[in-house]
């Protein structure tokens, strides 16, 4: 099943925390139910839901003295299609500056003007 199939079918209060978990790309399940306004029970619930759907990720943690877990978006809700061009990635991932006189550029944006 796709995953918008999957989103499809997730109740209100699973649609809220799966959105609430993209929006901040992590939070703290101790964080996650208050940011809900809902029970910490719920909270746990929906968290499990999420995470049985492969829709989030759960590691252990400490935070605030505490034991918890934090809840991170899986890799595949993201969308790399946006840096490639062809099959060239953007000039712009990492951590040099890029000249946008630069071959590399200049190539790059070809790929992607002759893609559409």
């Amino acid at each position: 099943m796709s995953v918008s199939a999957i989103e499809a079918e997730l109740s209100e209060d699973e649609r809220a925390g799966l959105e609430l978990v993209r929006q901040t790309g992590g939070i703290h399940q101790s964080d996650f139910w208050k940011e809900l306004d809902v029970s910490s029970r719920k909270g746990s619930r929906i968290v499990e839901s999420l995470v049985e759907k492969e829709l989030v990720n759960r590691e252990e943690t400490v935070y605030d003295g505490h034991n918890t877990y934090h809840i991170t978006p899986t890799a595949r809700d993201l969308d790399f299609t946006l840096l490639m061009a062809g099959d060239m990635l953007s000039p712009f991932i990492g951590e040099e500056e890029v000249d946008p006189n630069s071959d590399a550029f200049s190539q790059w944006i070809m790929n992607l003007a002759y893609e559409q």
